[in-house]
């Protein structure tokens, strides 16, 4: 761990659009900011824009309501339309109430909505579309770190963050629902602590704290910095996926 921490939000991101390059949007943001990447850096960079990169989305007109997503929508108060899209990305529902359709999806996050958003697409598109999580958000984090590396001659970390609730608390905090070069979860179990007694459950949320920390310099509504370069952490540990954050289900304290 390191004593000193920055984190430097990326200006001048162009609205992205299916079938961009996203990869090479960074590339240039981070040049254009005089933020040249060195090894053990992290680039975060918000789901939405790796989804919209992705042509992830959904037109609700398309879609035609089940008897479940009916049924679902009396029960949350939404569009049967966007119910069906949500249950199309789930796994599970797990909790149906007033404005909240919580369910597991098919990569293993318990997500409100199961992560789909309709915020900030196109000005003209009036609720018709939604935005869909990565279909494999590692792999996503896999293929922007590849290019990034090979750009700048060097071995950075890329975390791919959401906003999300928690069980125990209100409010939203960046999550890394993908990851790449980094240890997402760091197993210190066995190390001791300053009493010198040996740490027995200790596994920290690494990506998801990287996350957290730089949604508070991009934002979450209108400030149009999607990404956020980290520098100044340290690690010895060998790199994992965010998949490798889900809590099993059989360890899940709420199912």
């Amino acid at each position: 761990m390191s004593q000193q921490l920055t984190i430097t939000a990326l200006d001048g991101i162009p609205r992205v659009r299916a079938g961009d390059d996203l990869a090479q949007l960074l590339i240039a943001a981070l040049e254009r900011n005089d933020a040249r990447p060195r090894a053990r850096d992290i680039l975060v960079v918000t789901q939405k824009i790796v989804s919209k990169a992705e042509g992830r989305t959904l037109d609700l007109d398309a879609l035609e309501p089940s008897s479940r997503a009916r049924e679902l929508a009396l029960i949350t108060r939404k569009d049967p339309r966007l119910v069906e899209a949500i249950l199309s990305q789930s796994a599970e529902v797990l909790r149906a109430v007033p404005n909240a359709l919580i369910v597991a999806t098919a990569q293993g996050l318990v997500l409100a909505n199961a992560g789909i958003d309709q915020s900030n697409l196109d000005e003209g598109d009036r609720g018709r579309r939604v935005l869909l999580l990565p279909a494999d958000p590692d792999a996503s984090a896999r293929g922007i770190k590849q290019k990034l590396d090979a750009q700048f001659a060097t071995d950075i970390g890329v975390v791919i963050s959401d906003s999300a609730g928690r069980a125990w608390r209100l409010g939203t905090v960046g999550l890394a629902i993908g990851a790449a070069g980094v240890p997402a979860l760091l197993d210190r179990r066995g190390e001791t602590d300053l009493a010198g007694r040996p740490l027995e459950v200790t596994e920290v949320g690494f990506a998801d704290a990287v996350a957290a920390a730089a949604v508070l310099v991009m934002g979450e509504a209108a400030e149009a910095r999607p990404a956020a370069l980290v520098r100044g952490l340290a690690w010895s540990a060998p790199a994992r996926p965010a998949a490798d954050l889900v809590r099993p289900k059989a360890r899940d304290l709420f199912r």
